[in-house]
């Protein structure tokens, strides 16, 4: 009985993982997709924004 004690934890962990894996594949695209990718662009340029105020600081200073 301790070979199945020890299989199960790995088992679990397993169909977990693939129960996500298969989320996330259901989740690409679809119905807010344009949304999402309006979210990471934004986040992009506010990222860029200050990666470009940060340079111009210390270009004047």
């Amino acid at each position: 009985m301790d070979y199945v004690s020890a299989l199960v934890p790995p088992l679990v962990m397993a169909v977990l993982f693939i129960g996500v894996i298969v989320t996330i594949i259901k989740n690409q695209g679809g119905a807010n997709k344009a949304k999402e990718d309006a979210a990471v662009d934004a986040a992009f340029a506010r990222a860029e924004a200050a990666k470009q105020a940060t340079a111009d600081d210390h270009r004047t200073s």
